[in-house]
């Protein structure tokens, strides 16, 4: 603190000096300083160049040098900046008094927080946290690339599944899927895509992963979500990873042949989105196993909302490991363990079914009372016992990064491709929908978003193929991808309008649209994630200094210990005071100098996030010097800066995805509406930060150096926002590339398929519409009010030509088709509820005839 003291006190003096002289050669100087610490010069070098500045400064002969108590204070500095520079006197006089200060305030970690601190890897957040991100190395990173036959599964067994599902069927009819999908499921290695090929899985890249999830939940979330739970998290993913050979080779070829259904237990009726203080219990005791004695776990559990339950012959189970009698060894508590049984394990007991938001995937509770399994059952064997958390949070980082991402993005594919051509073919005040203001805000919304959910999960799957565990990606992804799910949702039934509320075998967005809701609870639910995940999480494990000084603190061996916590605080102190000049630095120019890679047309972008980094960096330090611990119950604050590393997350995804698609001229539009939406998100929230920042007078500050100028940057414009609505009302290459894996096969059972006709249709029969109504309706000779009477009309005076009038009928056919809702008999309707709600509807319509 003592060096950051220094230096800030020697650029006050030197501007009071301009002040008092205001000559070049002081600006030099007050300028060398700062284009300093902008670079990130060591000390040493710091050091060295400020004394031959200082030196030129007070000495130089063609100006009134400075005197007297400016002159002393300015040596002062600097004999003070060369002691910092003998590192065993600095440590003596502020880094070991300092630690023992530290060491105070820094809070117990119990085995649980630390070993999810330690999950996963730092990936491209880690940049975000340096407030001088390396594009480089995120644009040096392999583009995610489908292999042939990951291609192949897509076009084939994907594409059937699709076709051979009926969402009405299934909702309504059934509360289940048919058994032939169950079947097609099982058998085409649905369930298998993470389970190497020499156990008979498939064994596909966490790209192709996503992209099948992507694809069938265009066309259902039932489907996509029952697909993604194998997997995700749950046995075959904790197998592949921590399993005993014998457990490898004993239910990895069944689970990929479709013989075994897992589903995995973690979440019970007292612990939900707290999942390490689960209170289910496994005994270390002696019991009864096949008719011999054994040491085993008596298990006691109570378990909810687990996927796949009812349907399940093999149950991954989470809990709390003891060993009173220590028959193992002298540990009595091994903490959160994971195992694998079989569902006739006499004691386990699978519940009913829950009936998750009107979409009945096989989602129920479970439960056991004394149900003894070998030890052998601990997935990894006993030498894995304790070890679940650990296994739990390193897979959960990478399933989440998959599985509602990929589920919430095909969703959002599926909800635009089918907006664009329904807002262009349905019709009101004699012109489309798509084409008023209002509904162009809203397509924009939905193209944007869209195209920021698929960069986002698309670059960091390519990440995770790369071998990253993107632990605070994941969280980001969970969070923002499935609420940007949820308002392109939201905002397909909003231009749908009563279309998109009536049920039926019609309706190809009532059931997604209630589904959402699960996306956003499931996995640690999104206030959490939000409020404290992203940036708690974040803070510690990818900010480059706050982890080596924690562990410094901790390290046993004082000498070193010292020795590490001196090189973290000065390098930290370093790293506050340049990320200040450069917020202020960068704001003040609107970082137009900043170095970033030759991107063409997106540059401004790149270095947008380089300023928003460096702000970002700023920011948090302040934070967490002042707040300290008190930062994780501010959860609003530490919320905002979430936000802010998320919004630079996902811009930087965005322009990865475009540098991946060979930079397509015409999806500037998008990206820059992308980046401009998560650019101006980051700013309102480093706003809202300092707004509410507990100590007024440092935020004051921190605003001084992070918005000089006030907040410059602007959100996407209206102008933009039609270009991205024209892109999606009529067949194009934004379109396409947008809603890529969209099952969109033209067949009467697939209306996303029937629509994309519709609107290829619509380009063709819209002149000739035009033509009726300019020669036809103004002129009097049409005087019809329905389409189908005033294409007859028009071809008896002759205004279009048959061929032309038998186009316009099978357009409008089609679209009367699509536009169309579904009825039902009350008796159809009263047959899905219970009896006494049958009675109920009895009643009010005995009332209503009377």
């Amino acid at each position: 603190m003592l060096g950051a003291t220094l230096v800030i006190l020697s650029l006050i003096a030197a501007a009071a000096y301009v002040a008092k002289v205001g000559t070049g050669f002081t600006l030099v100087f007050i300028g060398a300083v700062v284009f300093m610490a902008y670079k990130r010069l060591p000390l040493i070098v710091f050091t060295l160049v400020f004394t031959v500045l200082l030196t030129a400064y007070t000495w130089n002969p063609w100006e009134v040098a400075p005197s007297g108590i400016w002159k002393g204070f300015l040596w002062v500095m600097l004999a003070a900046l060369w002691l910092l520079t003998f590192r065993p006197l600095r440590k003596a006089l502020i880094s070991r008094p300092f630690l023992k200060a530290y060491m105070r305030m820094l809070p117990s970690m119990s085995q649980t927080e630390k070993e999810a601190l330690e999950a996963g890897t730092v990936w491209w957040d880690g940049e975000l946290f340096s407030g001088k991100p390396r594009f480089e190395k995120l644009l040096a990173s392999k583009a995610p690339v489908l292999t042939a036959e990951e291609q192949a599964f897509i076009d084939g067994p994907c594409e059937e599944l699709c076709r051979m599902y009926d969402d009405w069927d299934t909702t309504h009819k059934r509360g289940d899927m048919a058994p032939r999908v169950w079947d097609y499921l099982k058998r085409q290695g649905f369930f298998a895509m993470i389970i190497p090929k020499k156990y008979g899985g498939l064994e596909f890249s966490a790209y192709a992963h996503s992209c099948v999830l992507v694809k069938l939940a265009s066309r259902s979330g039932l489907l996509a979500a029952t697909t993604a739970v194998p997997n995700s998290l749950g046995p075959a993913e904790l197998l592949n990873h921590y399993g005993t050979e014998e457990q490898k080779n004993h239910y990895l070829p069944r689970l990929a042949r479709g013989e075994e259904v897992p589903c995995f237990a973690l979440t019970g009726p007292r612990a939900g989105s707290d999942a390490a203080s689960l209170p289910d219990t496994g005994i270390v005791c002696k019991g009864q196993w096949q008719g011999r004695e054994i040491v085993g776990l008596r298990l006691n559990f109570n378990k909810r909302y687990i996927t796949l339950a009812p349907i399940a012959t093999v149950v991954g189970l989470a809990f709390r490991m003891y060993d009173p009698d220590k028959l193992l060894g002298e540990r009595t508590d091994y903490g959160i363990t994971c195992a694998l049984i079989p569902r006739d394990t006499a004691g386990l007991a699978i519940g009913r079914r829950h009936f998750p938001l009107n979409v009945p995937f096989q989602n129920g509770p479970l439960s056991g009372k004394d149900v003894f399994v070998p030890l052998d059952t601990i997935i990894g064997g006993p030498k894995m016992a304790g070890q679940g958390w650990r296994m739990l949070v390193e897979q959960l980082s990478v399933g989440r990064c998959i599985s509602l991402p990929s589920n919430a993005t095909g969703g959002a594919k599926g909800g635009v491709f089918a907006s664009g051509a329904y807002t262009r073919i349905r019709r009101q005040f004699n012109m489309s929908v798509g084409k008023f203001e209002g509904v162009e805000a809203v397509l924009a919304r939905m193209v944007g978003y869209t195209y920021t959910m698929d960069a986002a999960r698309s670059v960091t799957a390519g990440a995770i193929d790369g071998g990253e565990k993107p632990s605070v990606p994941s969280a980001m992804l969970k969070y923002h991808v499935t609420e940007m799910g949820r308002q392109v949702s939201n905002d397909a039934m909003d231009v749908h309008g009563g279309k998109g509320i009536q049920l039926g075998p019609r309706n190809y967005l009532g059931r997604n649209y209630q589904v959402i809701p699960v996306a956003i609870t499931v996995e640690g639910a999104n206030i959490l994630t939000r409020s404290l995940i992203i940036f708690g999480q974040g803070a510690v494990r990818c900010h480059p200094f706050v982890l080596k000084e924690m562990n410094a603190a901790r390290n046993p061996d004082r000498k070193q210990g010292v020795d590490e916590f001196d090189s973290a605080l000065f390098g930290h102190i370093g790293f506050t005071i340049s990320n200040a000049v450069r917020s202020f630095v960068m704001a003040l120019t609107h970082a137009r100098f900043t170095h970033v890679p030759e991107v063409g047309e997106t540059k401004r972008y790149y270095q947008h996030i380089v300023r928003f980094s460096a702000s970002f960096a700023f920011a948090v330090d302040v934070a967490m010097l002042t707040l300290g611990g008190y930062l994780k119950k501010k959860e609003n604050l530490s919320a905002r800066l979430g936000d802010v590393l998320s919004a630079m997350y996902l811009a930087s995804m965005v322009l990865k995805h475009h540098e991946n698609q060979g930079r397509p001229a015409d999806d500037l539009p998008v990206v820059e509406w992308a980046c401009r939406n998560q650019l101006y998100k980051a700013q309102e929230q480093l706003h809202d930060f300092l707004r509410n920042f507990p100590n007024r007078f440092l935020g004051g500050v921190m605003r001084a150096l992070i918005f000089p100028g006030g907040r410059a940057y602007s959100a996407p414009s209206d102008r933009l926002g039609r270009t991205l609505a024209d892109a999606v009302l009529n067949v194009t290459d934004v379109r396409d590339r947008l809603c890529k894996f969209v099952y969109r096969t033209l067949e009467p059972g697939n209306p996303l398929g029937l629509l994309h006709e519709a609107l290829v249709l619509s380009q063709t029969a819209e002149p000739i519409e035009k033509r009726i109504r300019v020669d036809g309706v103004k002129t009097g000779k049409v005087t019809a009010l329905d389409p189908p009477g005033q294409i007859a009309q028009a071809l008896a005076v002759g205004i279009i030509s048959e061929t032309e009038a038998a186009a316009l009928r099978d357009y409008d056919r089609k679209v009367m088709e699509l536009i169309s809702v579904d009825d039902f008999d009350t008796r159809e309707l009263a047959s899905q509820a219970a009896p006494d709600e049958q009675s109920a509807s009895a009643s009010v319509s005995s009332f209503h005839a009377a």
